[in-house]
């Protein structure tokens, strides 16, 4: 696992840790500056209680902008600069209860998602109750009189109206003392309807015949049946974030200053501790091994499965296994700061963020309930008008009020994403937000940086040409020197192979783009790329030279001073495991791919006819990639940017789409829309397809919710829907909108590119 991992940074408007516990049980907040609160708000059921409690969180003052999803039960409220998370707490609180809603600790971490006794209850009482009516409306299909008595029917519609869906009720209440309307209000303005014209006429006639409990007791049935496999459905789909936090062990082996091991809860490390691990057992914490070598499967965090050697020095993350061997680690982080909370936070924050695509549904959901009120209505008064009859118009009014929840629109995007980005999770790829998942459908060019991102950024010394006069050794020793304390991969190169101890050079200064400068002896010298030849004396000899380790594909560094070239240094960069294959995925999905590098111009051609690229610019300072970028895309191009270096950042920014990779740097990944767990190309195609499924499953949910609600409400106003069937199609709607975006679970990368 990549060090630079360890810093992932959280997206917009993250705070700069993952959220920890606060004093109040329902709200987490994230530590230091926080700028973030996490509210998990229970009893959020459609598109409409989503915007009952933003718009009631954004009133409280110091609040800059809240945003809830109801597939996670999580509310992000972004805090205005300088405002204090625990001044402002009790007025969040206050808020959300007066909205109607509650808030609830979140999960522990090693919790499994799942539903109590209570809740498995409910839905069982309901089925035990409506039993009766149900078998009754299958005798009257048949001719046969099965319905039970008027009384009988009374008492158990009664308990399924107030006792099974007391929790209709209390919500309806809510959204009432909001001024505002929800799922529940018109299930209750229905399902009270019904009750009470059937209560009236059995008091009047006092005959089981003509009475409407049946309509009133099997909505709420369908409605109690729909919210349990609703529920369980959108556990599933948010699964992958939950078995991300799950990963840590609850028990670790610290080491006192004996040696000597105890057990303690993993909650109790800090950092500093020295832990022991066992072959079979997984890491508690971050850290840093000490002692021990042993193979490490890091699938969980970058969805590689083939061990990892690991051994002194080497960085370790908790939820990682320990496959033979004892290690010893020194922990560098614990909780929310290790970087599988901080991986679980991003893609908890994608699923909590809003697709460009939702804003027609958010629009439609501000005014829903008001209109379906008022369609109900004018239902009830046209069906009396013209019928004559007003319990068959009030039957109709309560089946246009039950089909039309609004659930199947608010599941659409939310579902989809949580589903998508924790699949995509699962496979080593991070999608930061929903407008990376927009923005990755109109890639039509994907272009790569060379150095660390096609190749493995390791280059070795293969060559060293000395102008005529001058010393092989003495210009390794210099060219050392210059590059002395360099993380640059060409600076490694060069020391590992100097021989002996190296010492700095003074007055060192690096050229961006370029390479560096300093003094060594009182000698001024320059060590970098072609750029700082001009004006330089090249003699013939390296000249030559220079061409032919171009030809070969090698990268060059020039060592000069005072305008006179004193060696010639080619190196030679490995291509990166399946980065031709990546190539040939992207053009085999219809899509351009383009090579931009630093690199001289003739290396740069080798190295993309290698990986089988046609387009290909050389010699770029990094605003220049930014520069052809903007070109790219001014021409009508939508352009997808790897990369992994610091310079890769301005063009990661500037891109349609940036893809960082794994391996990159903090400014890369930081820059990026998207992030890859693992430095292995083949994620490219492999993100591109996920994040791509996630948007048509997005798509084909918001159809089918506006298509549904399209169609049924007028079904149900013209009376060929009746209260019965219309609470079975408005659950069956919800699950349809799941189903669909739950089979993004089932993806991996190895289906998407076989396909």
């Amino acid at each position: 696992m990549p060090d630079d991992l360890a810093a992932l940074p959280r997206p917009a408007p993250a705070a700069t840790t993952p959220p920890r516990a606060t004093g109040h049980p329902g709200i987490s907040a994230g530590g230091g500056t926080v700028t973030q609160v996490d509210l998990p708000v229970t009893g959020m059921s459609c598109a409409s209680c989503v915007r009952r409690v933003e718009k009631a969180l954004r009133a409280v003052p110091g609040v800059a902008s809240a945003q809830a999803n109801f597939v996670t039960g999580h509310t992000e409220v972004r805090l205005a600069p300088g405002v204090e998370t625990a001044a402002l707490r009790p007025a969040l609180v206050s808020a959300v209860e007066r909205a109607g809603y509650g808030l609830a600790p979140p999960p522990a971490a090693a919790e499994a998602p799942g539903w109590t006794a209570q809740e498995w209850l409910r839905p069982a009482l309901a089925a035990v109750l409506a039993a009766p009516f149900l078998l009754g409306m299958a005798g009257m299909a048949l001719g046969l009189d099965l319905m039970p008595g008027g009384w009988v029917q009374l008492v158990l519609a009664s308990l399924l109206q107030f006792g099974i869906g007391a929790p209709v009720y209390r919500k309806a209440w809510g959204a009432l003392r909001a001024g505002t309307g929800n799922m529940e209000l018109l299930v209750a303005l229905g399902t009270s309807a019904a009750w009470a014209l059937s209560l009236f006429l059995l008091l009047r006639d006092g005959s089981h015949h003509a009475l409407y409990f049946e309509a009133a007791a099997t909505v709420l049935f369908f409605v109690t049946l729909g919210r349990f496999a609703e529920h369980r459905a959108r556990g599933a789909a948010g699964a992958a974030v939950a078995a991300l936090l799950r990963l840590r062990p609850e028990m670790a082996l610290r080491l006192d200053a004996a040696g000597r091991e105890e057990e303690v809860p993993s909650a109790a490390l800090r950092p500093g501790d020295r832990v022991a691990v066992r072959p079979g057992g997984r890491i508690p914490a971050d850290g840093v091994l000490e002692g021990g070598e042993a193979g490490v499967d890091e699938a969980a965090l970058t969805g590689e499965s083939r061990p990892v050697p690991r051994g002194p020095g080497d960085a370790v993350a908790a939820g990682t296994v320990v496959l033979d061997g004892r290690v010893v680690l020194r922990v560098s982080a614990v909780g929310g700061d290790t970087r599988i909370a901080r991986i679980a936070a991003l893609v908890e924050s994608a699923g909590n963020s809003r697709a460009p695509v939702q804003r027609l549904a958010d629009r439609v959901s501000a005014v829903f309930v008001p209109a379906v009120l008022g369609i109900a209505a004018a239902t009830f008064a046209g069906w009396w008008w013209f019928g004559g009859d007003p319990s068959v118009a009030l039957l109709n009014a309560v089946a246009v009020l039950v089909v039309a929840c609004p659930c199947a629109l608010g599941l659409a995007t939310p579902a989809a994403l949580v589903a998508g980005t924790g699949a995509a999770a699962r496979a080593g790829i991070l999608l930061r937000d929903a407008e990376a998942i927009e923005r990755a459908r109109g890639v039509s060019l994907v272009a790569f940086d060379k150095t660390g991102t096609l190749t493995l950024g390791r280059p070795a010394l293969a060559a060293l040409h000395p102008a005529p006069g001058v010393d092989p050794a003495t210009a390794l020793r210099m060219a050392a020197r210059l590059q002395f304390g360099s993380e640059h991969p060409f600076a490694r190169a060069v020391l590992d192979a100097a021989p002996g101890p190296v010492s700095p050079a003074e007055d060192f200064r690096a050229l961006p783009g370029r390479g560096v400068s300093g003094r060594i002896d009182g000698r001024a010298l320059r060590l970098g790329s072609d750029r700082l030849l001009d004006g330089a004396a090249v003699p013939d000899a390296l000249r030559d030279a220079a061409a032919a380790e171009a030809r070969a594909g090698r990268s060059q560094s020039w060592l000069i001073e005072d305008g006179r070239v004193l060696a010639l240094l080619a190196f030679e960069d490995a291509p990166r495991p399946g980065a031709a294959e990546a190539v040939a995925a992207l053009r085999a999905a219809g899509l351009e791919v383009a090579m931009l590098s630093g690199d001289h111009a003739a290396a740069a051609a080798a190295a993309a006819r290698h990986f089988g690229i046609a387009e290909v610019a050389a010699q770029l300072l990094p605003e220049d990639k930014a520069a052809r970028l903007l070109a790219w895309h001014a021409a009508g191009r939508r352009v997808a940017m790897v990369g992994d270096g610091v310079n890769d950042a301005p063009a990661l920014a500037a891109a349609d789409l940036g893809i960082a990779m794994g391996c990159g740097t903090d400014a890369a990944l930081a820059a990026a829309h998207m992030a890859l767990l693992r430095p292995d190309p083949r994620l490219v195609p492999a993100a591109l397809a996920v994040a791509r499924a996630t948007w048509r499953a997005i798509a084909q949910n918001l159809g089918w919710a506006f298509a549904f609600n399209a169609l049924a409400i007028p079904a149900a106003a013209l009376g060929f829907l009746s209260p019965a069937l219309a609470g079975g199609a408005m659950a069956l709607s919800s699950l349809a909108v799941l189903g669909n975006a739950l089979r993004l679970s089932r993806w991996t990368p190895a289906k998407e590119l076989a396909a």
